[in-house]
């Protein structure tokens, strides 16, 4: 089975606009599938965006 190849580099703005979109009510490994980019690099650039889970999301998986 071919892996895809993950993106490296800037984020555009569509790729922030799909975070901004998808962060707060998926997991983030569904998100960095999504974007195509490693986990590591979305959860850093949505930290340092300030983006945060969802209290609904955060219920759906036991963590509030």
């Amino acid at each position: 089975m071919a892996k895809s190849k993950t993106i490296k580099g800037r984020w555009s703005k569509s790729d922030i606009n799909l975070l901004k979109k998808l962060f707060p009510n998926n997991s983030t490994a569904q998100v960095a599938a999504r974007l195509r980019r490693p986990v590591k690099t979305v959860e850093r650039k949505a930290y340092r965006m300030g983006l945060k889970k969802s209290k609904k999301y955060l219920r759906s998986i036991g963590r509030v």
